[in-house]
């Protein structure tokens, strides 16, 4: 147990690093982006979102990069090397003094970020034993939920009061403890021997990998186009106080949290209705974010769903990707961050580009409604392939 904590640790850390821009938006674009926040709030704010959009890039280039590269690698070594990484990288992120530099430090603080999660989760699995893997990836993803309710509400406060710089500090801190908590209680494990970059590279001929990341990547995307934009929603759209937002993030979190740990669950009974359960769940939620968040009960109701909806989705794709991925299990257990991440990308620049706009902060959630049944609709075809023998060539 001991074990699965200093892994869930990496993972708090990472939703740390992840989220907390989305609630410091409005700040980012105050002091990275002076001269355009002056002219045009929307447009700051919208162009501060790209910094979301890096490092969402930064994750898609990264896991399928380092997995395939270091699978051989003993696992625990692997993890402190990708803990020390992301220490170096958020520290970057936090003293670099414009936005071009901000983004690019970004991008490669990153790059870790799935090949962590991808290594992690084969760790957890082994540690929980046979008929647990969905599970076990669950407890992995929930340091980045439980980070949801606590690290990123708390991180936002600081940000909020001490400056975004010194929260980005903070968060590099946790990347640290990561670092040495995996030292003393990960147990040594070998990475995979008879793994090379071939090997791994294998999955990307399958064509169920590629439209499983499709899900992951359109579909999850529906859940960051909403989320990226949540602190304006708070402020600008129901006129509440900066305060508010670390409230409503801890509100999403516990959603989250929740919906991760269901997710996992409904992983290990199987994945196919799994994934319909999660998107009919994502699709009814936006749809109701994007009717009744304009007031303060309906953006906390809404919002609260859309977490929990989202977060049973990631451990149902990730444990869907491992099951079509052959022999290629590394490369597979990171490549779902690469999804989940390009999604986060998609949504964030998608969201940001109906506010610059002008049509509102409410847009975003019919963005991700409209993300999110393309992701259900790749589920159809992926499970009508299946239905035809379509499995893994």
């Amino acid at each position: 147990m001991a074990a699965l904590l200093a892994l869930s640790l990496g993972g708090f850390g990472i939703g740390s690093t992840e989220f907390v821009a989305m609630g410091l938006l409005p700040e980012l674009a105050i002091d990275l982006l002076p001269g355009i926040h002056a002219q045009n709030t929307d447009v700051a704010i919208a162009q501060a979102g790209w910094l979301i959009t890096a490092y969402a890039l930064g994750v898609v280039v990264g896991a399928p990069t380092i997995a395939a590269f270091a699978a051989r690698v003993p696992r625990r070594t692997l993890l402190l090397w990708l803990a020390a990484a992301f220490t170096l990288g958020t520290i970057a992120s936090a003293t670099l003094p414009t936005f071009e530099t901000v983004l690019a430090a970004r991008f490669v603080a990153a790059l870790p970020h799935g090949a962590y999660f991808g290594v992690a989760a084969l760790v957890a699995a082994d540690l929980m034993g046979p008929g647990k893997r969905g599970q076990g990836v669950a407890l992995v993803l929930s340091g980045l939920t439980v980070a949801a309710v606590i690290g990123v509400p708390v991180i936002t406060w600081v940000g909020q009061n001490h400056g975004w710089r010194p929260a980005y500090l903070l968060v590099a801190a946790l990347f640290a403890a990561t670092f040495v908590a995996i030292r003393v209680l990960v147990p040594w494990q070998a990475g995979d021997p008879t793994s090379t970059v071939r090997s791994e590279l294998s999955a990307f001929a399958r064509p169920q990998v590629w439209i499983s990341l499709g899900v992951g990547a359109i579909g999850f995307g529906g859940f960051f186009a909403m989320y990226t934009y949540i602190a304006p929603m708070v402020t600008e759209l129901n006129g509440l106080a900066a305060g508010v937002v670390p409230i409503i993030l801890i509100t999403t979190g516990v959603a989250m949290t929740i919906g991760n740990l269901v997710g996992g669950r409904l992983a290990d009974g199987g994945t196919v209705r799994a994934i319909f359960q999660g998107f009919a769940a994502l699709i009814g939620s936006l749809l109701l974010l994007a009717l009744v968040g304009g007031t303060v009960a309906g953006l906390f109701v809404a919002t609260f769903i859309v977490g929990f909806a989202a977060a049973t989705v990631s451990p149902i794709i990730q444990t869907r990707l491992m099951d079509v991925a052959g022999r290629s299990q590394t490369l597979a257990a990171a490549l779902n961050h690469s999804a989940l991440n390009l999604g986060n990308a998609i949504g964030a620049f998608l969201g940001g580009l109906v506010v610059a706009a002008g049509w509102g902060y409410l847009a975003p959630a019919w963005v991700g409604l409209a993300l999110a049944l393309g992701g259900a609709a790749l589920a159809v075809v992926s499970v009508a392939m299946e239905g035809r023998g379509v499995t893994t060539t």
